[in-house]
Parts: C-alpha cells; sequence; structure tokens
C-alpha cells in the first residue's frame, strides 16, 4: 500500500508517523506554541529527528469553540510557513490541514505534499478537483456538520456502517475525479459522543475492507483524558495506549503531537508482529 508524495512513493505497509504542527492560536493542546520563526523551526526539526514521515501544518483549528479564520488569514499564516519549511528542510513532506481548495492550491504550489481535509471534499465544491489537478494523496475525514455544530450531530443509525458507507460515497466521487491515492480518517471527536469513538476504535479493523490506508488522530483528545479524569497535558499516557490499539487493528498512519512516543509505538507493533510470525 503506497502513495505518490512529489514523486517518491511512501510504503505504508509500514505504519508511519505524521507529526501535528499548529500555526493557530487557539488550538485545543499546542494553541499558540508554534507562532514564531524560531519555536516553528525547532518544533519541526524535533519532530523529523524523531521519526516523522510527514508534518501536517494547519492554520484554522477545528475545535468545538474555535474562532472563525477568514480564508484570507489562513492564507497569510499558512503559505510563509510552508515556504519557511521547505527552504530549511527541503525533503520534508508536508501535509496542509485545510477545507479550502484556495489555501490547498496555494500551499501545493509552494511545494506541499499532500491535503488533509476534515471535510472530505464537502465544504468547499472545488476541493477535490484541486487535488486532481496537483495529483497529490488526499486524506479526507469522516464528520457531519461543521467544528461549531459537530457536537449535536451525534445520531447514527448504525455508527460504522454509517461512516463506512460515507467513505465508499467519498472516495467513489474522488476516484471519479481521477484522484487515486486516499487515505481515510474515521474522525475521533468529530460528531461523535465519548462512547461512540471508543466503539469506533473498537471496530477500527472494519475499515479495512475499503482497501485504504487509515489515519488515526487520538493525540490527546477528550476520548482519552475524560476517561482518565485529567486534561489534554496530561493525556500523553493514555495517547500512547490508544495508538497501540489503533495499530493493532490496521492503522497505517498515526497523527500525533508527540512523535517520538508514536515511533515507539510503531517499532513494538512491528516487533510484536514479527516476533508473532516466528512462532
Amino acid at each position: 500500500m503506497t502513495i505518490n508524495c512529489k514523486g517518491s512513493l511512501i510504503d505504508l505497509g509500514n505504519p508511519k508517523v505524521m507529526g501535528i504542527l499548529n500555526i493557530t492560536p487557539d488550538s485545543f493542546f499546542d494553541g499558540g506554541r508554534y507562532t514564531d520563526r524560531k519555536s516553528i523551526l525547532l518544533q519541526t526539526e524535533k519532530m523529523l529527528t524523531e521519526g516523522a514521515t510527514f508534518i501536517d501544518v494547519g492554520a484554522y483549528s477545528s475545535r468545538p469553540s474555535a474562532k472563525t479564520v477568514t480564508e484570507e488569514d489562513e492564507l497569510k499564516r499558512i503559505v510563509p510557513m510552508v515556504e519557511l519549511l521547505l527552504t530549511e528542510f527541503p525533503d520534508v513532506l508536508l501535509s496542509i490541514d485545510t477545507f479550502r481548495s484556495r489555501t490547498a492550491a496555494n500551499c501545493l504550489e509552494a511545494g506541499a505534499a499532500l491535503i488533509n481535509d476534515i471535510s472530505a471534499g464537502l465544504f468547499d465544491k472545488n476541493m477535490l478537483e484541486t487535488i486532481a489537478k496537483y495529483k497529490v494523496p488526499y486524506i479526507m475525514m469522516h464528520m457531519k456538520g461543521t467544528p461549531r455544530t459537530m457536537q449535536q450531530k451525534t445520531n447514527y443509525d448504525d455508527l460504522l456502517g454509517d461512516i463506512i458507507y460515507y467513505f465508499s460515497e467519498r472516495t467513489s466521487s474522488a476516484r471519479a475525479m481521477g484522484i487515486h491515492d486516499i487515505i481515510i480518517d474515521p474522525g475521533f471527536g468529530f460528531a461523535k459522543t465519548l462512547n461512540q469513538n471508543h466503539e469506533l476504535l473498537q471496530k477500527l479493523n472494519l475499515f479495512k475492507t475499503l482497501n485504504l490506508p487509515l489515519l488515526a488522530g487520538l493525540s490527546r483528545k477528550s476520548m482519552i483524558y475524560k476517561v482518565l479524569g485529567t486534561n489534554a497535558e496530561s493525556a500523553l499516557n493514555g495517547t500512547t495506549a490508544l495508538n497501540m490499539v489503533a495499530l493493532s487493528k490496521g492503522a497505517t498512519i498515526l497523527r500525533v503531537h508527540d512523535t517520538k512516543e508514536a515511533m515507539e509505538c510503531i517499532k513494538l507493533s512491528e516487533h510484536l508482529i514479527n516476533q508473532g510470525k516466528r512462532i
């Protein structure tokens, strides 16, 4: 299972880590930490050194109470960061966390490698056309409503069945446009209750029927710290525990704030699998 990033084939048969770089003032965990040149470069270098294959750059927080960011402000934040990162780290594979086709196009023109869209093309009618034009991998996430309304849209006839149907429809639309490198993200925390998030993780292996790379974005989310009675700052150990579950059920990309610990999960998971083959 491979994806083509800027002419290089990335093998997702071996799980990879995607490091999160939020350049927003209001993200739920790291908002405001990486807003100047020095902190951005240091964090990116740290994640790459620790083993991240991708760096996911976002300039618009999608947490429920986040402020709206205009398209112009998003562009002003993110395009210079893409240019800066590629100047300092020419080989970095940048994923752009956006649902806007114009932002995607500008970042791809600046050298980004893939697009990560929380709306799977439903918020911007030009997004699929843009992805097809630039021939880049496309991460499609499941959600209902918008970040502001999603927590009121948690009713499902069949949680897993509904989400799998959603991806079947969205991937069909993408392929009709000529998009072939598709990664699916079930959207932990997006239009799902605490119990639904845990059911989704328990049954994550059912997404194998779609035969697509699977991204798990569990890092420091409320589905971890609410169960533990803590907060996002104290949720690293819980993140590690659930990342191991996700890997055991077929996740091929871990999207995380803490790259070193995620890489350790992957190494241990692969060792266990290889050890099992020898028995």
